[in-house]
């Protein structure tokens, strides 16, 4: 009787070796059997075993189980011829290979894993909300448990196409730079290499100054008043009056406000650099009239920062008659910028640090009103000058028609 070993026939609940069992024969050479109890049913069945050399080794093996596994002595027949013309490892060798095919898969930097560790390292980095959904409904699917370096400009122009059959060419492209994003962070943290190539973002017109008119303003300001939110009102209002980003409005903090030199200060806008704005009158109004519920925050939320008030401002919106496409807190960032350009006494510059944005290319869009505004200037000039020439000329025939 063959002797065998504990990892053929199995080991007992106590974790030693089983008693050997009797083999029998099959019609195939190399393939025997010995009787078991079916797993989880208790009833008897055949376990199949395959015995053949392997550069004079003698090797003994499971084939596998007669209903687990559906095997016969004809199938296990086969896997035994495999396994001498070595088209298949054997157990112990395929259980090696998966070994090292674990360990290589933890050296392994995938996109997935790059992207868990650029998470830890900036937990708290402005809009890692959005792209942790970004990455988990457009990226980790397609690229996830790729290399960045097994990624080719094909995959991309794929990825970019893909994209844009559903979504707008902004998102295409927040896509992409977020990719980007977690190529350089794992070069320069050293992690693995990045992506070989240059990725080409998709140039986006964002050319689209939202405004609104006196009329609609006053509806707004109307539909303000009579909502009842404790304060949804007054964050429009704010961004109405300052120009102020929402994210800058739900994270005001009282210690940010100075009212003895009417100032507020932004200590983590869009630019990364502290910065201050003007507070005029209707903003101090606003302001004062805010109850001080024992935030440290000017507009707490129920869980702390405000993350999203969609729903209560866009139902403002909806009120006050605007259109369905303004973006209430975006459009009063620019309805503000609009109405100080085209009044023609704020120049663009001065516009620039209101907004706090960090370079003038970011107020170029409101360089057309700028100039319709000279034009009028300018057109009135002509007006005045022929006005007055009108008059001297006017005076000059008086004094003629005297003279005679």
């Amino acid at each position: 009787m063959v002797s065998f070993t504990p990892e053929t026939i199995g080991f007992d609940k106590k974790g030693g070796t089983m008693p050997a069992m009797k083999r029998l024969k099959t019609d195939y050479v190399g393939v025997y059997y010995v009787r078991a109890h079916a797993v989880g049913t208790g009833k008897p069945e055949k376990i199949f075993y395959i015995a053949y050399r392997r550069n004079g080794k003698l090797i003994e093996e499971k084939a596998g189980r007669q209903f687990q596994d559906a095997m016969t002595p004809a199938r296990a027949a086969r896997i035994r011829a495999e396994r001498i013309e070595g088209k298949s490892l054997s157990n112990k060798a395929r259980r090696e290979k998966k070994k090292r095919e674990l360990e290589t898969e933890k050296q392994r930097w995938t996109i997935s894993k790059i992207w868990d560790a650029y998470e830890e390292t900036n937990p708290s980095l402005r809009g890692m909300r959005t792209d942790r959904n970004r990455f988990g409904k457009h990226l980790k699917p397609i690229f996830g448990d790729k290399e960045l370096k097994d990624l080719s400009p094909l995959d991309l122009d794929r990825l970019r196409v893909n994209l844009s059959k559903t979504k707008a060419l902004q998102t295409v492209k927040h896509v992409l730079a977020l990719l980007r994003r977690l190529s350089n962070f794992a070069v320069n943290d050293r992690l693995c290499q990045g992506i070989g190539f240059k990725i080409k973002l998709p140039k986006v017109s964002n050319e689209k100054t939202e405004d609104l008119n006196s009329d609609q303003v006053r509806s707004l300001l109307k539909a303000i008043k009579e909502d009842p939110h404790p304060q949804a009102g007054d964050m429009l209002k704010l961004a109405l009056f300052t120009g102020m980003r929402r994210s800058e409005i739900f994270r005001l903090e009282w210690k940010d406000l100075d009212f003895d030199r009417g100032f507020i200060f932004i200590r983590h806008p869009k630019s990364d650099e502290n910065k201050k704005i003007p507070m005029n009158a209707e903003v101090t109004a606003v302001l004062e009239n805010i109850d001080r519920i024992g935030s440290p925050l000017v507009f707490p939320g129920r869980k702390g920062v405000w993350v999203d008030i969609k729903k209560v401002v866009n139902g403002i919106r909806e009120r006050a008659g605007l259109p369905k496409d303004f973006r209430i807190f975006h459009g009063l960032r620019h309805v503000f910028a609009s109405m100080l350009v085209s009044s023609g006494q704020v120049d663009l510059y001065t516009l620039q640090k209101l907004l706090t944005h960090k370079s003038p290319e970011m107020v170029q869009r409101y360089s057309h009103l700028r100039d319709e505004t000279l034009k009028r200037a300018a057109a009135l000039a002509g007006e005045l000058v022929n006005q007055a020439a009108g008059k001297k000329d006017e005076e000059q025939t008086n004094v003629v028609e005297l003279k005679k």
